[in-house]
């Protein structure tokens, strides 16, 4: 159906160009995909845009249902609405900066809250605000991206002084045009893969509609070129009818990747100081660091290896929430065309993050799947979400099994439960907490039965490990030095000795002294070979009915876990 040209930017027109671009979007999301190699090659630019403007017309929408029979909204409620919408719904790094240069756009265009409309001033004003919120919003912006396309757009409206919303609206595009074909000569990685930015092309195309929206006319349209072709045909036009321009076949140039492991996305309340904090930690950690919003509300984005600390970095500043973390390695963003069927999933399994090999041999004969910790190596979140994937269930009980784990695996939690499942967290302080909740484990019994079971059974064990001290520090028990054997129970340092076995005893014994049915002994690899046969006949002769099992847990950081229940 023929848009009706808006002659001013008012509500209807906001709404109009959010549907026009939503479309738009959809038409290229395919294209955009295919060259997006920028700052990560992993083919989703096209989709995040488009997820991005879908939410920002969806809120659109419901302001304009929200007046259906009391009129029509104003000016200022319809951008705030695309504002927020974007921000809530924005994805990826491509997604993110879309949202902060439709919220720069709304802060101009709601700043008279009782005006109805703006003309060509106003949205050339906007633009100019848009450009530059967004850059402000990267920790380090880079040409030849988006940013270099949105600032182009923003210059060549300030041409138009005077001029139509409609006039300023072309002069945008063309100048957005103009700067993406230029961008494969600002950026290396662009100019060897034979493309334009990704993020960029996608910028085109919603400026392409905001034109639609004041002239009733669809712009002509960029040429997206192909990866791996060495030249870049950006400026070949084509119709919403006509083929895309043909590229000269040349010989393919290989796109690296490269750079952190995971992108980590979160809406955040927080203040506005905490924030500024925030930023300087996440930019520490990692690149691609994109902080959109304000008013407590934030959009946060970044790419890092350890995801957890993303994400915890987050919970000091305030309330993260629809906690999105990928593995760029594995392919998570989207499920490629032409793969086999997914298989059926199973109705429940049970994730666990175990400390060493013998540990995850034993977790996974009791139907488990495992992430491995290895000793000063924790998992990161992406890592534990994986496992839950893995495990192919629509139910899942995720077992940390390391009080300092909580934060990681409730963002996994909640990255799951994003994407369907239903995830009960258990917080297991210990693998040997673990082991007693995954030996009541059944399947067939209610999911929240299932859990209260498991909980209540990890809740009755107490746990304790022995370890020897790395340094000089203060404890509960006293001071102790490089080399002294610890005995920690449920996490606390209760005994400094310097004999292993010796310890042992003592915290078992103490362990012990409140009552207990059964004592489980996980040896690691630097254990002595007789403790475990001086420990289960100190429980025989010592105290009545107590049962003892030992298991091997390889290199699992402690020299010894113990578990009473």
């Amino acid at each position: 159906m023929a848009q009706v040209p808006q002659t001013f930017f008012d509500a209807l027109a906001v709404r109009t160009w959010c549907g026009l671009a939503l479309e738009a979007l959809g038409r290229a999301r395919e294209e955009i995909d295919a060259i997006n190699v920028y700052p990560v090659a992993d083919g989703d630019t096209g989709t995040n845009l488009y997820l991005t403007a879908e939410s920002a017309a969806a809120a659109v929408e419901a302001v304009f249902t929200a007046y259906d029979e009391s009129g029509r909204p104003s000016l200022a409620d319809a951008a705030r609405a695309m504002a927020h919408g974007a921000l809530i719904g924005a994805r990826g790094n491509s997604g993110t900066i879309l949202a902060q240069l439709l919220r720069g756009m709304a802060q101009v265009l709601a700043g008279d809250s009782e005006a109805s409309h703006t003309d060509g001033t106003g949205l050339r004003l906007a633009l100019r605000r848009a450009a530059d919120s967004a850059r402000e919003a990267v920790a380090h912006p880079v040409e030849g991206t988006v940013l270099s396309v949105a600032s182009a757009a923003a210059d060549a409206a300030e041409g138009e002084r005077g001029a139509t919303a409609g006039a300023v609206a072309r002069a945008a595009y063309d100048g957005a045009r103009a700067a993406l074909a230029a961008t494969p000569g600002q950026l290396a990685v662009l100019e060897r893969a034979g493309v334009v930015d990704a993020g960029g092309r996608g910028l085109v195309a919603v400026l392409g509609a905001l034109v639609e929206t004041f002239t009733g006319e669809v712009p002509r349209m960029v040429a997206p070129a192909s990866p791996g072709h060495a030249r870049v045909d950006a400026v070949a036009d084509f119709s919403d009818t006509a083929p895309m321009a043909a590229v000269d076949e040349c010989a393919d140039v290989p796109v690296e990747a490269d750079g952190p492991a995971f992108e980590v996305i979160y809406l955040l309340e927080a203040e506005d100081a905490a924030v500024a904090r925030l930023r300087t930690r996440l930019d520490a950690l990692g690149d691609s660091l994109v902080v959109v919003g304000g008013d407590g509300l934030w959009n946060v984005h970044v790419h890092v290896d350890d995801a957890g600390a993303a994400v915890e970095a987050g919970v000091e500043a305030g309330r993260p929430y629809r906690i999105r973390i990928t593995h760029f390695a594995l392919g998570d963003v989207h499920t490629r065309g032409g793969e086999r069927p997914p298989r059926e999933r199973v109705q429940r399994a049970v994730v666990a993050v175990v400390p060493g090999e013998g540990l995850a041999g034993l977790y996974t004969e009791a139907g488990a799947t495992t992430v491995l910790a290895r000793p000063g190596e924790p998992p990161a979140s992406g890592e534990i979400v994986e496992a839950v994937r893995r495990a192919h269930a629509r139910e899942v009980v995720l077992l940390p099994n390391d009080a300092d784990l909580r934060h990681t695996a409730a963002a996994a939690a909640e990255q799951a439960r994003a994407e369907g499942i239903r995830v009960a967290l258990i917080p297991t302080r210990s693998a040997v907490q673990g082991i007693a909740a995954l030996a009541v484990h059944e399947p067939g019994r209610r999911f929240d039965e299932d859990v209260v079971s498991m909980t209540s059974a990890a809740g009755a064990t107490r746990y304790a490990e022995i370890a020897v001290a790395e340094r000089q520090s203060w404890t509960l028990a006293g001071i102790c030095e490089a080399g002294d054997v610890l005995g920690l129970i449920d996490g606390d340092v209760a005994v400094i000795g310097s004999d292993i076995t010796s310890a042992a005893e003592t915290v078992l014994d103490r362990m012990l002294s409140a009552g207990g049915e059964l004592v489980t002994l996980v040896l690691g690899d630097d254990a002595p070979d007789s403790i475990a046969d001086h420990l289960e006949a100190r429980v025989r002769e010592a105290y009545l009915a107590v049962d003892t099992v030992v298991y091997r847990g390889g290199r699992q950081g402690a020299l010894l876990l113990i578990g009473v229940e």
